[in-house]
């Protein structure tokens, strides 16, 4: 039972203030072990799930991890999984349902039959080369768990910038909220973005690229440096970061459309 089931139940009164208190006090924090504590009310008290990075992690660790959050939680992201990782889930496909992202290294775990309810927030994600997906596949899974409607855009560079015109149309058209743009090399596109939208824009700075500021750093201090109002940024390689920050705006905008006079 999580906290959002121990309220339903405290209001329709199935348990006393005081059961309930006592839920409260003793489920903040799940333990296994002498190897992790689980924020199991993370979901319900900033917006943004709990997440496994199971890069560093065994996988026996990693399904540890997964069962006792599912006690909880309806969902749970891992993410940084390699081909181990990933083979020890498929396990549980017998009692949750899994859904594998090969190109973000990151799978989602669920309760049998969950939904992930949609909150109305629009994001896209845009990014430059065809080696920057995984970070921006990262951005997206993140953003659809926290229940936003997400548009893609892939290998949309300026190396070519005609072929970013048509998927800037096609943000307008679908009322995109915010705007995750995730460029290596020289970081450029978020910039660019940024220049022609007004719609806020999140940069994220890969690590591809070679030689002099390559792994990330030349794009990230590109970013950072932009002349561009309106554009954010966030550490080299973060699409979890960026995901859950526009996620939060967007789903924030969308409370709120229509409402302003």
């Amino acid at each position: 039972m999580n906290l959002e089931e121990v309220l339903k139940k405290f209001k329709m009164d199935k348990i006393s203030f005081e059961e309930a208190l006592k839920y409260i006090k003793i489920s903040a924090i799940a333990e296994i072990d002498d190897i992790a504590k689980i924020d199991v009310n993370r979901d319900i008290r900033s917006g943004v799930p709990e997440m496994v990075l199971a890069k560093w992690k065994t996988p026996d660790d990693v399904i540890k991890i997964v069962r006792k959050s599912l006690e909880e939680q309806n969902a749970i992201l891992v993410t940084r999984a390699t081909d181990k990782h990933i083979l020890a889930l498929k396990t549980l496909k017998a009692e949750y349902d899994l859904e594998i992202n090969e190109r973000a290294h990151a799978v989602v775990v669920k309760r049998r039959g969950y939904e992930i309810p949609k909150y109305g927030g629009n994001v896209a994600v845009v990014c430059a080369g065809t080696s920057d997906i995984p970070v921006a596949e990262e951005a997206k899974i993140i953003a659809e768990l926290m229940g936003c409607s997400v548009y893609t855009y892939y290998d949309v560079g300026i190396a070519g910038i005609h072929r970013l015109f048509n998927a800037l149309k096609d943000v307008f058209e679908h009322d995109v909220d915010v705007i995750i743009a995730v460029a290596g090399m020289e970081g450029a596109l978020p910039s660019v973005v940024a220049s022609m939208v007004d719609i806020p824009v999140i940069g994220v700075p890969v690590s591809v690229g070679y030689g002099y500021g390559g792994e990330g750093q030349a794009a990230l201090m590109s970013m950072l440096q932009s002349c561009v109002p309106g554009l954010s940024v966030v550490n080299i390689d973060n699409g979890i970061g960026a995901g859950s920050f526009a996620a939060l705006l967007a789903n924030r905008v969308a409370k709120y459309r229509g409402k302003s006079k």
